[in-house]
């Protein structure tokens, strides 16, 4: 692992004011963010913060908001949030100090669905030519290859099961060379990743639940059964 702790202070803020009213943000600004593994995923509704804090954690580390390694220093015109100013981390080991005790040490990779096509056009992977999800695991295979700090935000969104699957192999052979990886995500798939530490986030601030208590889990698990039960009261 890299980090073992996130954390942010600032004197002042108003706290109805974006994001510090997010209820994960005042978690992490009151106690922290904790990591316990070296793959962790971060999931909520819509709205609940995690793209915030994923952003914000990949800035802290010195990583382009817009997405790409850590070859390209804010390549993008886009300023740093006003949480990733602020963010700031203990070393989880060695290796960990090393890399944020130095900016040359670093390495890691983050993308973000939204603007991923871009990233990859300028890491060279030719997103013209393949399809959005060959362009991920473009990066997968050719980017996510050493000890670093790799933070993903929805990266199923372009990917088909069997990619997940793909993506899921990638995250562990990362954590056995000592990397660390920080996902945001709806997907069932890529949280039952065996050993994955799991952080829910939504008005009751962060908590770490398993694989087997999550909301979203239990809705694909009932849908799948029975999908008219939830159909019948969407479609007229």
């Amino acid at each position: 692992m890299i980090i073992e702790r996130a954390y942010a202070h600032i004197a002042s803020h108003d706290e109805n004011a974006w994001p510090w009213s997010v209820p994960c943000v005042r978690g992490l600004m009151a106690d922290g963010m904790r990591f316990t593994a070296p793959v962790t995923f971060i999931v909520g509704e819509n709205g609940s913060g995690k793209s915030t804090l994923v952003e914000a954690l990949a800035e802290g580390f010195g990583l382009d908001s817009w997405g790409g390694s850590h070859d390209w220093r804010y390549a993008s015109p886009r300023a740093k949030s006003v949480l990733g100013e602020r963010i700031r981390f203990d070393a989880a080991a060695a290796r960990g100090r090393r890399m944020l005790g130095s900016w040359s040490a670093r390495k890691g990779f983050f993308l973000r669905a939204e603007t991923a096509m871009d990233a990859l056009d300028r890491e060279g992977l030719a997103p013209d030519s393949v399809s959005h999800g060959e362009g991920f695991l473009a990066a997968f295979r050719g980017k996510f290859l050493e000890p670093g700090l790799y933070v993903l935000d929805e990266p199923e969104a372009a990917l088909s099961f069997g990619s997940c699957l793909e993506l899921l192999g990638h995250f562990d052979q990362l954590a056995k060379q000592g990397a660390q990886v920080i996902c945001a995500t709806h997907s069932p798939l890529l949280t039952a990743l065996p050993g994955a530490d799991i952080i829910e986030v939504g008005d009751h601030g962060m908590r770490r639940v398993t694989w087997q208590d999550l909301a979203l889990v239990d809705h694909w698990r009932r849908y799948l059964a029975d999908p008219h039960a939830y159909l019948r009261h969407i479609l007229g």
